[in-house]
């Protein structure tokens, strides 16, 4: 008997320049301001969204996860301000489409689920993906920083990079001990 293997293929897209906006960065200078501009905007809106979350959960570990990253974020956010103030340049937030994404899919899994264990699972996922944002974004930033001789600002871009990448360990610890076992056996 022969078989006939059918390969998926991915759609076919055509590759195309984008032109650039006329206020667009031309030097890794401007790129690292839009770049911060932008996590200061995506902190301050997190700011918001974290009360929500916590006050959707009823794992009281990861209350006490979300709330504790709040208190982090509210330092973030200040820092990012020592940060504007060490390159010279006033502290502007610049609209993140990212965050704003991720929190309205955060929204939507509240809508979706039931109060309990299973919101719960559904938080600490949609919260991962807000970590793994910002962990990212911090490391380039980070690194945009030291390449541009920031060193002050890298220190303080480092520290906050540790702390999300701390509330990404804590929220995995909340699944794994508990909230995911718990959403399981409520199937």
């Amino acid at each position: 008997m022969k078989t006939t293997d059918k390969k998926e293929t991915a759609p076919k897209q055509s590759a195309k320049t984008i032109k650039a906006k006329s206020n667009a960065a031309s030097g890794l200078t401007e790129l690292f301001e839009d770049s911060l501009k932008d996590i200061y905007w995506a902190e301050k809106a997190l700011i918001k969204a974290l009360p929500t979350m916590a006050k959707n959960a009823t794992s009281a570990d990861l209350i006490e996860t979300l709330n504790s990253h709040l208190i982090e974020t509210e330092e973030h956010i200040t820092r990012l301000e020592k940060v504007f103030e060490l390159i010279g340049k006033k502290a502007t937030a610049k609209k993140c489409d990212a965050m704003e994404g991720l929190i309205e899919e955060g929204k939507g899994i509240l809508e979706e689920t039931e109060l309990g264990v299973v919101r719960d699972a559904g938080i600490i996922a949609a919260s991962q993906k807000i970590e793994h944002y910002e962990i990212a974004t911090y490391g380039t930033l980070r690194q945009f920083a030291e390449t541009l001789g920031f060193l002050e600002a890298a220190t303080l871009l480092e520290q906050t990079l540790d702390e999300e990448k701390g509330a990404d360990k804590k929220l995995t610890e909340v699944a794994v001990n508990a909230v995911n076992l718990e959403a399981e056996e409520a199937d």
